[in-house]
């Protein structure tokens, strides 16, 4: 089941990358002026919808949540290559340079992926995408903690790992949605 796992994980990167290429192509990176706190909103928005949908059963705006965890994981790693770039880096940044960076972050949260299922042996797979929500919008509460606190943490793991675990998580409800395990 691991090396499945490994597979739809890269699919549903794949995809997700093909839609920011698109968007940096359309947009150029008009998200490089968001502050991390902004970019945090921005997925708070997109998981409370999902949460939305999925307690009223219908939707009026006809995007499906594919589509917003799809919106997720890009601002996430749209937040962790923000991480990385400093004041003195272009406000523009081609595609060909984001490329390697989009890449370095989904590999590095790859690599988070095959540890953490290896010690929890998938239990993913046996929750309900709604669950699985839930603790996205959980974590996302944690960022707005840590960034309240400037960043700093006691104990606890800092932001880019909690980008990182709302990217698996959508990527896991991204799986279940396709296998029509909702």
């Amino acid at each position: 089941m691991k090396d499945q796992t490994i597979e739809q994980y890269r699919e549903v990167i794949a995809s997700c990358k093909e839609i920011f290429a698109k968007k940096t192509k359309d947009y150029g990176t008009a998200w490089r002026i968001l502050r991390l706190p902004s970019i945090t909103d921005q997925i708070f928005i997109k998981a409370q919808r999902i949460r939305s949908i999925q307690e009223k059963g219908s939707m009026k705006v006809q995007e499906d949540i594919t589509s917003e965890f799809i919106g997720i994981i890009n601002y996430c790693i749209m937040a962790l290559i923000q991480m990385e770039l400093t004041e003195n880096d272009p406000m523009e940044i081609s595609y060909e340079a984001l490329e390697p960076k989009y890449d370095k972050a989904a590999s590095d949260t790859l690599e988070l992926l095959k540890n953490k299922n290896h010690d929890y042996g998938e239990a993913w797979r046996e929750m309900r995408v709604s669950s699985i929500t839930d603790i996205i919008l959980m974590k996302l509460l944690r960022v707005k903690q840590i960034e309240d606190n400037a960043g700093k943490t006691i104990i606890s793991e800092g932001i880019d790992a909690n980008y990182q675990d709302m990217i698996n998580y959508s990527v896991f409800c991204m799986i279940k949605l396709k296998e029509g395990k909702a």
